[in-house]
């Protein structure tokens, strides 16, 4: 059998060898057929898709598959972007680079997410926290995800890890929210917030992020931490309290804040 060469005109991407081409009459017959059939093989690739772990990519450029290390980045303000950006596009180990597959200002949303997906990006959050849809996909589909507010941390850590030198890294334990419903000024303290826990608990251990649309404001340690007059070790879910903070005084109704704890993980234990 003898193949006759022909040429087509009107398509919208290059067939794969092997496919089959059906002949119908009907033009718009067609052409929803052809929508229908690529939105189900779009559908399957993003089922398909998933983010690599920083990990997963150290162990892929061990092994010489990875000669680039897809990034996304999102920043409280373009100046803080661009110097991230700008800091980890010079990293070269090994002969692997850094690429930046995105870079924005704001918070993390589930455009960011999906673009770690279908690029096998890792995400940076340079002062800024995902929003709630956002969270929860990266909670589900296992994205790693960086938040920091000092660049050459982030820089170190890439660096480690692309040098397989990577054998401890934090993580974050989030064990409360808490609501600012009313700020008081109080002679020799400064500004208190008096706050409503309104998930899981804060207390006196733990590190803070005031968050204000989605972008942290603050993060660090409770200056002090009462029920009324009273100090306490935590306050619960459904609680007030006051809050203040050690050298910070920048609080607003309506601002969220975040308690966490930091647990050292030993990587090569894991």
């Amino acid at each position: 059998t003898t193949a006759t060469p022909i040429e087509i005109a009107g398509l919208k991407g290059v067939p794969q060898a092997g496919e089959r081409f059906i002949i119908i009459k009907d033009a718009k017959k067609a052409q929803a057929i052809g929508e229908k059939r690529a939105a189900i093989l779009n559908s399957k690739q993003r089922n398909s898709a998933h983010a690599m772990s920083l990990d997963e990519l150290n162990a892929k450029i061990a092994e010489g598959e990875f000669k680039e290390l897809p990034i996304v980045i999102k920043a409280d303000v373009q100046g803080s972007v661009e110097a991230l950006a700008t800091s980890l596009e010079k990293i070269d180990v090994n002969g692997v680079k850094v690429r930046i597959v995105h870079k924005g200002v704001g918070a993390i949303n589930e455009s960011d997410t999906m673009l770690c997906q279908t690029g096998n990006a890792i995400m940076i959050g340079f002062n800024v926290r995902p929003d709630g849809v956002a969270k929860k996909i990266i909670e589900k589909e296992k994205i790693d995800l960086m938040l920091s507010n000092i660049i050459y941390k982030i820089i170190e850590e890439i660096e480690d890890s692309m040098r397989g030198l990577r054998n401890k890294k934090y993580r974050e334990d989030i064990i409360g929210y808490a609501r600012v419903d009313e700020v008081f000024k109080i002679t020799g303290i400064g500004k208190v917030a008096g706050c409503i826990v309104t998930e899981g608990k804060i207390s006196r251990k733990c590190r803070v992020r005031l968050i204000r649309d989605d972008i942290v404001i603050y993060d660090g340690e409770l200056g002090q931490l009462k029920r009324f007059k009273d100090d306490v070790n935590e306050v619960v879910e459904g609680m007030d309290c006051g809050m203040s903070f050690k050298g910070f005084n920048d609080i607003k109704k309506g601002d969220q804040f975040e308690g966490y704890l930091l647990e050292e993980i030993d990587l090569d234990k894991e």
